[in-house]
């Protein structure tokens, strides 16, 4: 199972996403619903670092594993970064709807 956490902070602006595990159903690298998880997440990362004026710390320590938090935005930057955690959830919460078996989304306010 995917196992994602996201926090979100007053503003509702996704700050800190932590992800980990595996779907099952196919052997790794062949799963649609952990390549779709992987595309969500590792898109909204590069998306928020590649905006001037966020600062975003991440890592993916081992296969499976992806965690990034957002240190810093300014108020101009605000849109862009409630955007991109929009997608990211909206997408990951189709996937938890779709397939709760192989994944499980927690959000934190």
């Amino acid at each position: 199972m995917i196992s994602v956490k996201a926090r979100l902070d007053a503003s509702g602006v996704v700050v800190a996403v932590e992800a980990e595990g595996h779907a099952g159903g196919a052997p790794r690298g062949a799963n649609v619903v952990c390549a779709a998880a992987t595309v969500l997440l590792r898109t909204a990362y590069e998306t928020l670092a590649s905006y001037p004026g966020v600062e975003v710390d991440g890592s993916a320590p081992e296969r499976g594993a992806l965690r990034f938090v957002v240190r810093r935005y300014g108020d101009a930057e605000m849109p862009l970064a409630r955007g991109v955690g929009d997608f990211l959830l909206t997408g990951l919460s189709a996937l938890a709807r779709e397939s709760p078996a192989d994944v499980l989304l927690e959000i934190v306010r």
